[in-house]
């Protein structure tokens, strides 16, 4: 039998399909492709309206405890997420295991335009993961200057944030990022 991954929890590291044909597809698969979990991470902006108009709620969440909006941060679709934070949702939601938030998605991706769009909204850029990392850790371990640079410019104080290893956010920048590593 083909072994499948859990694309609920993989989707951004699959590297397969997960619209697979074979029989071996898991129930949480078939809800997440069905809900508005994959519309959201598609960016497909009328399925999530649809869905929407249907009844779904925009702070549903799937098995692993992700939402439409931490799906569609994480993919950097400005549209959808401001679709979903119009219809209610939540923009401090946590997952279960990993307390992340749609900022710290956007963040480590770095989706500018999304970063900016969820702080409107009321994203909180001092919420911690199961790490003790926030958003601004999560935007300097993966080099994306211009996140960086607007966490810094909203709230100075934030470079001296320690996660629970103790690590500050320019602990986690390679030394070659010099440019990165003065703004922190």
């Amino acid at each position: 039998m083909e072994d499948l991954c859990n694309h609920v929890d993989n989707a951004a590291e699959c590297g397969c399909s997960s619209k697979s044909s074979t029989y071996a597809q898991s129930l949480s698969e078939m809800d997440f492709e069905r809900g508005i979990w994959q519309a959201a991470l598609d960016g497909n902006v009328n399925r999530v309206r649809k869905l929407l108009y249907k009844g779904t709620d925009p702070n549903a969440k799937d098995g692993s405890g992700y939402t439409a909006l931490h799906y569609a941060s994480r993919s950097g679709h400005e549209e959808v997420c401001q679709l979903l934070l119009e219809q209610g949702a939540d923009v401090n939601a946590q997952t279960r295991s990993g307390k992340v938030t749609s900022l710290h998605r956007a963040a480590y991706s770095g989706h500018l335009s999304v970063v900016k769009l969820l702080i409107k909204y009321g994203a909180d850029p001092r919420l911690c993961d199961s790490d003790g990392q926030i958003p601004l850790h999560k935007a300097a371990e993966k080099s994306q200057k211009e996140v960086v640079r607007l966490f810094v410019d909203l709230d100075s104080s934030l470079v001296k944030v320690k996660d629970k290893n103790g690590r500050l956010p320019a602990d986690l920048v390679s030394s070659k990022e010099c440019s990165l590593l003065n703004m922190l």
